[in-house]
């Protein structure tokens, strides 16, 4: 993947999961991320780099120290 495990990542929703299939709405949801320009934290971990990998086109993740 392009990440490097950082110990946690900030993730934003920058495009709309509208049309997407429903295992990609899902996981937007499971990452804690419900309307537009929302943001979580989370640790980082190989499950979360995996959810990210699948939604990589709606989101934009920043590494945080």
């Amino acid at each position: 993947m392009g990440l490097i495990m950082a110990n946690k990542v900030k993730i934003q929703l920058v495009k709309s999961p509208i049309g997407q299939r429903p295992a990609v709405r899902s996981t937007v949801r499971s990452l804690g991320l419900g309307k537009l320009n929302s943001t979580v934290v989370v640790n980082h971990n190989p499950a979360i780099a995996g959810m990210i990998a699948v939604v990589k086109h709606l989101v934009s993740v920043e590494e945080l120290n």
